[in-house]
């Protein structure tokens, strides 16, 4: 800290340097001796000290390792002091070499500008040399920075410079913004201003990667031994049966320490199929040692269970003071809401005590609900217990379990009474508050009810009015059915009458039976016209225009299809057409009109269908 302190503390040079002669060799002297720099003349004469880069510091390391590296340069970090403050300026002094004399910028200026820092850059760009620099020159210039392993200079007036270590680069950056003045001579071509900056460099960029990757396969490389180290061991190989191994393993199944080691030995040799008749008794001596540990076990068991009760015991005990405090707090609520203390309270102190009690209200309750669960479960363990039992222990566990009962009915009835008298303290502000809601909502629901009888009676009188109509419809559909039973039986007998009276006169007459035939030709024709004109009255007529058009349909569909189709064929077309159409209302149409359609049965047994056809133009063939 103190060698860093000494290379980069001494670059804020204080004010009262400043004021210095520049022909004053002493002064130039101390100067650059605080700057770390050796005296004008002398070898090794060092432009910046080797604390301010720190090496083997890597910016881009958490590219390959994803560890986030800790940068030395940092201020507070311990490596580097803090920065100078920016009111005083940093102070470049004049360096002299050999060859060449190099001037600072003004510190007026702002500081020259550089690209962003290649990974693993060792490689700086030099760029406004003097036109007759040479490379022995610009060695004797940058080797004072570091090892230089390449200079690569350019018929212009710029080389690149590549130098043994990253560090090095950030002392040739300090001599960014200098002039260079070759020897003493004020020609052009012998002066330059240098700008140094970072150079991309392949070289640098695959060291730099070669080197992520070593630190990679190191930190892979511990991250496995740590997690080798974390990891538990691997049970030990189980060792092959013989007799002294057979002894040792039953001398270990006797010690208590060692016998689930042994245990498992055991268990691996007989599923391997040691046992035989030689080895029987040495097994089952061990077999035995195994068993003897089974009431070892029980008394273990009893021991844990019996601090189990314990803790239980404590728990209840706990449970039952914070519930007691509960109730307590409860109390405290309740009573803050009784009408004595209750108006003395304002509007948002009520509200937050009420949220408050039924806050503690509902711990209260959960926690007596897990008291009551703990002593139902210890009241169903008791009568679990085994009748065996001497009558005096039965005696203690049932006074304590009455001393329990009672106590919770105590506590109940208490958590029931308070309950009571926080419902009377709610009832009674809500008829204070809602007294005037409660008429204006009765009145309300009944006049909705009134609203909701009338609405049912206009309904009733129009669904008895529908009915009445069909009754009247059905009367007068009947009378004229009665009307033409007699019109048909009148006819009926004066056909008949009729007709003894032509074979009457036939037979007196002599007429043959060619003329009497016609008479019953005629006669039937007559009947069958008079029928049809009384189906005609009694079939109704189209209903609405819907039904026109599915007969037009229909009719134009049968008459393409001459051996008929069946109700579903039928259907499947109409669906398209109509898709709310069902099949029973195309049937129902079709029967109405027995003169235009007919129905026909094809098949036999199994593959039995029926089928429509259209038959309206064979009706008017007949007619």
């Amino acid at each position: 800290f103190l060698a860093a302190a000494d290379g980069l503390g001494s670059i804020a040079i204080d004010t009262t340097q400043l004021n210095m002669s520049v022909t004053d060799p002493t002064a130039w002297a101390t100067a650059m001796n605080n700057l770390g720099m050796v005296p004008v003349g002398l070898a090794g004469q060092q432009l910046v000290t080797d604390s301010i880069c720190v090496p083997g510091f890597d910016p881009s390391l958490s590219m390959m390792t994803g560890i986030t590296p800790i940068n030395p340069m940092m201020p507070g970090m311990g490596l580097v002091p803090p920065p100078p403050p920016t009111d005083v300026p940093v102070v470049k002094e004049i360096i002299h070499c050999k060859s060449c004399t190099l001037f600072p910028p003004n510190p007026n200026l702002p500081p020259p500008s550089t690209r962003e820092r290649p990974p693993g850059c060792k490689t700086v760009f030099v760029g406004g040399l003097p036109e007759n620099a040479t490379e022995e020159i610009i060695q004797e210039v940058f080797e004072q920075c570091g090892d230089i392993t390449a200079i690569r200079k350019s018929k212009k007036n710029f080389c690149h410079i590549r130098f043994a270590e990253e560090f090095m680069v950030d002392k040739a950056i300090y001599l960014s913004g200098y002039r260079m003045r070759l020897g003493s001579s004020t020609d052009k071509k012998d002066s330059g201003r240098l700008h140094v900056d970072f150079a991309q460099a392949r070289d640098d960029f695959y060291e730099w990667e070669c080197k992520q990757r070593m630190l990679a396969r190191e930190e892979r490389h511990r991250r496995k031994m740590e997690e080798d180290r974390l990891r538990p061991p691997s049970p030990p190989a189980i060792m092959h049966y013989s007799e002294h191994e057979a002894a040792l393993l039953a001398e270990k199944l006797k010690d208590d320490s060692k016998f689930s080691e042994a245990i498992t030995v055991l268990l691996t040799w007989i599923e391997r199929g040691e046992v035989n008749r030689r080895s029987a008794n040495q097994f089952y001596s061990m077999v035995q040692s195994a068993n003897s540990h089974v009431r070892r076990l029980m008394n273990e068991k009893a021991a844990h269970e019996q601090e189990m009760e314990q803790a239980k015991e404590s728990f209840k005990n706990a449970l039952t003071g914070i519930l007691t405090q509960f109730e307590q707090i409860v109390a405290v609520f309740n009573a803050s809401t009784r009408q004595k203390a209750w108006d003395h309270f304002s509007k948002a102190q009520r509200k937050n005590i009420d949220i408050w009690r039924k806050h503690s209200e509902e711990l209260r309750n959960a926690h007596s609900e897990q008291l009551m669960g703990i002593r139902r479960e210890e009241e169903m363990e008791m009568s679990d217990d085994d009748s065996g039992d001497n009558p005096s222990k039965k005696l203690r566990v049932d006074d304590s379990a009455l001393a329990a009962q009672a106590y919770a009915l105590k506590e109940e009835n208490d958590s029931l009474r308070w309950q009571l008298d926080a419902y009377r303290n709610e009832v009674e502000l809500l008829k204070q508050e809602k007294g005037q809601l409660f008429r204006t909502e009765e009145s309300l629901t009944k006049d909705q009810q009134l609203q909701f009888l009338q609405q049912t009676m206009q309904g009733m009188q129009q669904q008895l009015l529908s009915i009445q109509e069909e009754l009247n419809n059905k009367k007068s559909e009947l009378e004229q059915a009665k009307e033409e039973q007699t019109h048909t039986q009148a006819m009926l007998k004066v056909l008949q009458e009729q007709l003894k009276n032509a074979k009457e006169l036939a037979e007196i007459n002599g007429h043959d039976e060619s003329q009497a035939n016609e008479i019953n030709v005629l006669t039937v024709a007559l009947v069958n016209q008079d029928r049809e004109k009384n189906s005609e009255k009694r079939s109704p007529g189209l209903k609405s225009e819907k039904e026109a058009l599915l007969i037009g349909i229909i009719s134009t569909f049968l008459h393409v299809h001459p051996f008929g189709a069946n109700i579903e064929y039928l259907w499947s077309y109409m669906q398209q057409l109509d898709s709310r159409i069902s099949a029973n209302e195309i049937e129902m149409l079709l029967m109405r009109l027995p003169r235009m359609f007919k129905q026909e049965f094809t098949g036999v047994g199994a593959t039995l269908e029926k089928r429509w056809k259209f038959c309206a133009f064979e009706g008017i063939k007949t007619v």
